[in-house]
C-alpha cells in the first residue's frame, strides 16, 4: 500500500521530479548546441534524454548516495542571554531523563487530508490513464494488423535493400484514407491505405521509402521509449516540450534518410504535402505507432526538406554509443545526488514504522540512521533507539555479525546511550563493537569511550589500557587518547608525565581543529594549577582563536543570510526568557575538571522556543551538546516588531563551572 511507505515514496517522487527538470534542461542546451548538425543527431539526444528519465528513479534507489551538505544559515545577534551550570567537582551528576513529550509512545492522530499522498495519487492516476490509452492503442492497431491483407508492390525488395534492411518487413493494406504508419517491435510492419493502389508509382515509392526508413532507424522502439517517459512525467511541461521536439526531429531525420536514398527534394515535398492534406490524421492509435505526417509539423519539415544546405548524415553506431555514455555520465551522478540539510527535521511518530519498512525493503540502513540523527538532536531518544536498532539489523543481515559494518552500527547505539546518560548500556554496546572490530581503526572511538566510562568508575588502570588500545587501533585518534591519558596522570599527580602527554597530543592533532582546542583548554587549566599562568593564558588565547574560527564556519555573518529573521533594533524588541532549564555537566568533563563557556546562536521563534541552535564557541567533551540540549527546553516571550511577534536572532552563553 502506498500510504505505508509514504515518506520514502514522496522523497523519491520529489527528488526524481527535480532531477528530471535538470536532465531536460541539459538536453535542451545540448540540442541547441547541435543546431548545425543533422536532425538524426538531435533525435539521438532526445532519445537519450527519454531513456535517462526512465532510469532516474531506479538509479536513485540503486546507486550509492552522493550527499551534498546544505548547511542552514545562522546569524549571531547582539542579544546575549546567559546561564550558568554549576556542579560539584566530586558528586556524581544525576542524568536527566528525556522529556516526556520527547519519548512519548507513538500515538494516533486525528485524520486530516494528506497533501503528499494526494499529490502522489494524482500523479499515479495520470500515469495509469496514459499507460491505459497506450495499451488500448496497441491492442487496436494489433487488431488492424491481424485483419489486414498484404499490400503488393514489386519495388519493395529494392527499396528495403537501398536502405540496408536485410530482413522481411510486412507491408499491409488498411482502409482507404488512413495515414500510412509503421508498427511492431520484433516484427515491424508498414500500413498502406487501400487507395495507395491508385497512386502514381513515384508517390507509392516515396511513401514506402519513408515508412521503411522508420523501420531502418528503429523508430518504433524509440517511440515507445519516449512515450513511456512522457506517461511517467505527464505533469511536467518540459516533458511535453521534449516529446514534441522528439517527434519533430524524428520525422526530419527520416526525411533525410529518404532524400539520401536518391529522392528529389521538390518531388518528395510535394508528395508529403498531398499525403498530409488528403489522408486521415492519426488518432489515439498513434500512441503505439509511427504516422507519416502531422499537419502541425508540416511547415518546418517542408522547409528542412527543401533546404539544400542542411546536413543529412545519419549517426553511426559509434555515435550512438558515445551518446549513451555521455547520458550515463550525466545521469548517474545526478541520480545519486542527495541534498542533506544540517537542520534536524522531526520524524512524525506515525511515520517511524513506515520508514523502517521502507529502509528494510531497500536494505538501506542510512535512511534509518539519518532519521535517528534528527530524532536524537530533538531529544527523541526512544525513537532514535528504535531506528538505530532496526538499522543494526539491516547491517547484520547485509554484512554479517562479524563485519566492520555491523561493528559501526553497535558503536552508533553506544553513542546514543552515552548521550542519554545510560553509561552501563553504552559500555555494553562499545564492548561488543570492540569485540567485532578488533584492532581496526573503527574500534578507536569505542575504546576511547570505554576509557572515559572506566574513569567514571575510578578504574584508572583500565582506562589507560583502553586509551593505549585506541592509539594502536587508529593513529588518527592518538591525540584524543593521549589527552585523556594526560587527564588520568594529572589526577594521579604525575605532573611531568601529564604535561608530556598534553604536548604529544597537541603535536599530533590538527592545530585548527576543535579537538586541539579542547586539549589546549585542558592543558591551560593544568598550567594554571602549576602557577604557570602566562603559559596557560597563551594556550587559552590559541584555543579561543580556534573556537572562533570554528564558530565562523558554523554561523556565517552575512547580513542577508536569513531575511525572515530579525535583529533587535529599528523597531524590533528583544525576546524575554520565561523559563529555562540549567544544563547538566557531562561526566567526562566533570572528571577532567573542565570549565568554560559555550556560546550558541539561535532563532527565537513565534512559538517561544529556540530553533536552529548552533554552537559558535564550543568546549568539547560533551558540554556543547549539554548546552544545546538545555536551551532547546527554554521558553521565551517572542520578540516583536511594531507590536507583532517576529522571529529574532539571539546569542546565549552557557557557563560551565565546578564548585
Amino acid at each position: 500500500m502506498l500510504g505505508s511507505n509514504e515518506s520514502a515514496w514522496y522523497s523519491l517522487f520529489v527528488s526524481t521530479a527535480l532531477k528530471s527538470m535538470a536532465v531536460l534542461g541539459a538536453t535542451w542546451l545540448t540540442v541547441n548546441l547541435l543546431r548545425g548538425r543533422s536532425a538524426a543527431a538531435r533525435h539521438l539526444v532526445w532519445t537519450a534524454a527519454s531513456a535517462s528519465l526512465l532510469a532516474l528513479p531506479f538509479l536513485s534507489i540503486s546507486l550509492p548516495v552522493l550527499r551534498v551538505v546544505v548547511a542552514p544559515t545562522f546569524l549571531p545577534s547582539g542579544i546575549v542571554f546567559q546561564t550558568t551550570a554549576p556542579a560539584s567537582a566530586e558528586a556524581p551528576a544525576s542524568h536527566a531523563q528525556p522529556r516526556a513529550g520527547a519519548i512519548a509512545a507513538l500515538k494516533s492522530r486525528p485524520w486530516r487530508p494528506d497533501w503528499r499522498l494526494s499529490l502522489m495519487l494524482l500523479w499515479a492516476a495520470g500515469a495509469a490513464a496514459a499507460f491505459a490509452q497506450m495499451l488500448v492503442a496497441w491492442a487496436a492497431i494489433s487488431r488492424v494488423r491481424r485483419r489486414a491483407s498484404p499490400f503488393i508492390d514489386p519495388e519493395l525488395p529494392k527499396l528495403a535493400e537501398a536502405l540496408g534492411i536485410q530482413y522481411n518487413v510486412d507491408v499491409l493494406e488498411t482502409r482507404r484514407g488512413r495515414m500510412p504508419m509503421t508498427f511492431g517491435l520484433l516484427r515491424p510492419a508498414v500500413f498502406m491505405p487501400a487507395d495507395a493502389t491508385e497512386w502514381t508509382q513515384e508517390r507509392c515509392r516515396v511513401v514506402l521509402l519513408h515508412e521503411l526508413a522508420h523501420v531502418r532507424r528503429g523508430d518504433i522502439a524509440t517511440h515507445l521509449l519516449a512515450r513511456t517517459a512522457l506517461n511517467l512525467y505527464w505533469w511536467n511541461p518540459l516533458a511535453w516540450t521534449a516529446w514534441r521536439e522528439f517527434l519533430k526531429e524524428r520525422e526530419r531525420a527520416t526525411d533525410d534518410l529518404v532524400l539520401s536514398a536518391g529522392t528529389r527534394a521538390s518531388e518528395y515535398a510535394g508528395h508529403l504535402l498531398e499525403i498530409a492534406r488528403t489522408m486521415q490524421p492519426p488518432t489515439a492509435i498513434e500512441w503505439a505507432a509511427v504516422a507519416m505526417a502531422r499537419k502541425s509539423h508540416l511547415e518546418g519539415r517542408l522547409l528542412a526538406i527543401l533546404d539544400s544546405g542542411r546536413i543529412r548524415k545519419t549517426p553511426g553506431r559509434a555515435s550512438a554509443l558515445v551518446g549513451a555514455l555521455l547520458a550515463v555520465s550525466v545521469v548517474a551522478p545526478l541520480a545519486a545526488l542527495q541534498a542533506e540539510d544540517n537542520t534536524p527535521q522531526a520524524l512524525p511518530a506515525d511515520d517511524v514504522d513506515a520508514t523502517i519498512r521502507a529502509a528494510v525493503a531497500q536494505r538501506n540502513h542510512e535512511i534509518l540512521e539519518s532519521a535517528a540523527k534528527a530524532a536524537e538532536e530533538l531529544q527523541k531518544y526512544d525513537i532514535a533507539q528504535k531506528l538505530l536498532e532496526s538499522s543494526l539489523a539491516i547491517r547484520r543481515d547485509a554484512s554479517g555479525q562479524n563485519s566492520v559494518v555491523y561493528g559501526v552500527g553497535l558503536l552508533r547505539l553506544g553513542d546514543l546511550e552515552r548521550k542519554r546518560g545510560k553509561f552501563g548500556e553504552a559500555e555494553g554496546f562499545y564492548a561488543k563493537a570492540v569485540s567485532v572490530l578488533g584492532n581496526r581503526p573503527e574500534a578507536a572511538p569505542a575504546l576511547i569511550h570505554l576509557g572515559t566510562i572506566a574513569l567514571m568508575k575510578k578504574d584508572l588502570d583500565q582506562a589507560i589500557d583502553y586509551f593505549q588500545g585506541a592509539q594502536l587501533a587508529d593513529p588518527a585518534k592518538a591525540g584524543a587518547a593521549m589527552m585523556w591519558m594526560a587527564v588520568v596522570r594529572q589526577d594521579q599527580k604525575s605532573t611531568d608525565e601529564a604535561e608530556s602527554l598534553y604536548k604529544r597530543a597537541l603535536a599530533i592533532e590538527d592545530p585548527n581543529s576543535a579537538e586541539a582546542a579542547t586539549t589546549m583548554e585542558l592543558y591551560a587549566q593544568f598550567l594554571q594549577q602549576q602557577d604557570r599562568g602566562d603559559e596557560g593564558r597563551s594556550l587559552r588565547d590559541r584555543a579561543t582563536a580556534v573556537w572562533k574560527a570554528q564558530g565562523t564556519k558554523a554561523a556565517p555573518t552575512r547580513p542577508d543570510a536569513s531575511p525572515n529573521v530579525y535583529h533587535v533594533g529599528n523597531g524590533v524588541t528583544a525576546p524575554a526568557v520565561l523559563s529555562k532549564v540549567d544544563p547538566e555537566y557531562q561526566q567526562e568533563a566533570r572528571f577532567a575538571k573542565y570549565q568554560g563557556t559555550v556560546v550558541v546562536s539561535t532563532e527565537i521563534g513565534l512559538d517561544g522556543l529556540a530553533h536552529n541552535i548552533k554552537v559558535i564557541r564550543g568546549l568539547g567533551l560533551g558540554l556543547d551538546e549539554k548546552a544545546v540540549e538545555a536551551i532547546s527546553q527554554w521558553k521565551f516571550k517572542p520578540g516583536s516588531k511594531n507590536g507583532q511577534p517576529v522571529p529574532v536572532m539571539a546569542t546565549i552563553e552557557v557557563n560551565f563551572r565546578l564548585l
